[in-house]
């Protein structure tokens, strides 16, 4: 299967640069096949911003990188119009928004005004600038990277802003032997630089394309709303999911089923991308004891499969 060879060739390449990170590399490809924003959420120094822009080459996309601080403001991702004496004319110089992946470095270090910039952008694939709507390069992806909430110096994420990611990943450490290649090999970015591009824009769109013609079956589909069914029960989190939600489930499980190399969705695939898909949209119930994607795991044990 050619998508599936296509596939292969784009992990294998990913996990030489972040070794011992295969499952959280293949949420990550699966994320963008989607069409969907990816949010890579972990402490500094776990290769947050190297797996960033790693996917950005492999995908053989535009990129642009901006390290978000407390002072960024919304024109500095959006762009300026600026008057230029020669033309006699406002002239609109684009900002970074304006590339086919934005890599939105510790997004959670600025404002929320600037972080609400973004909202127009990640959902409506066009921004707003001096009252002209302008249309960002297609596809268009962000890939945002945050530190925990409880460091210094960080602005949690509104909810409405979560909603836009499809995916909510964390790294985490590696293990002893993973640690050890990256402590013997060679330097990071240097294999980032040298990577090289395996699609194109025109194929990648391709590949969307084949990941929304994965069959889902009726009692796949009967399977879902029992999950996001759950979710709304009251039983396991404060508010349940929401119609867009559902559909980015959906979504993400069609692109895992496409990586595996089949034309239709199992539960497996639901199973498996389900804690990265939904934990970052749900507030668990006070006295659950577990985090977002404990409780999120936890109900999928109590939902039969069909």
């Amino acid at each position: 299967m050619i998508v599936h060879a296509t596939a292969g060739r784009l992990l294998r390449q990913l996990n030489d640069v972040i070794v011992g990170k295969a499952a959280q590399i293949q949420d990550c490809v699966a994320c963008l096949l989607a069409g969907g924003h990816l949010l890579i959420e972990d402490v500094p120094g776990v290769g947050k911003t190297t797996l960033a822009h790693a996917l950005a080459r492999s995908f053989g996309l535009q990129f642009s990188r901006v390290q978000f601080t407390s002072d960024l403001m919304p024109s500095d991702l959006t762009g300026v119009s600026v008057y230029e004496r020669g033309q006699e004319a406002f002239v609109f110089h684009p900002g970074p928004l304006f590339a086919q992946i934005l890599l939105a470095d510790e997004i959670n270090r600025a404002s929320p005004k600037t972080q609400s910039a973004l909202l127009e952008a990640m959902e409506e694939k066009q921004v707003t600038v001096d009252g002209a709507t302008r249309a960002l390069p297609r596809p268009f992806f962000v890939i945002a990277t945050q530190n925990p909430q409880d460091q210094v110096g960080t602005f949690a994420l509104p909810e409405s802003q979560l909603d836009r990611f499809l995916m909510r990943i964390s790294l985490g450490y590696p293990d002893r032997g993973a640690e050890r290649l990256l402590l013997a090999g060679a330097d990071r970015r240097q294999l980032v630089d040298a990577l090289p591009a395996l699609l194109t824009p025109g194929e990648l769109q391709a590949l969307q394309q084949q990941v929304l013609q994965v069959h889902l079956a009726g009692p796949l589909l009967d399977y879902l709303q029992d999950l996001v069914a759950a979710t709304r029960s009251g039983r396991w989190f404060l508010q349940g999911l929401s119609p867009r939600a559902a559909i980015a489930v959906v979504r993400a499980a069609q692109a895992q089923a496409l990586l595996g190399g089949r034309d239709y969705v199992a539960p497996d695939d639901v199973q498996a991308i389900l804690p990265q898909t939904i934990a970052h949209r749900l507030v668990p119930v006070g006295d659950a004891g577990r985090g977002a994607v404990e409780q999120v795991r936890a109900m999928v044990e109590a939902v039969p499969l069909p």
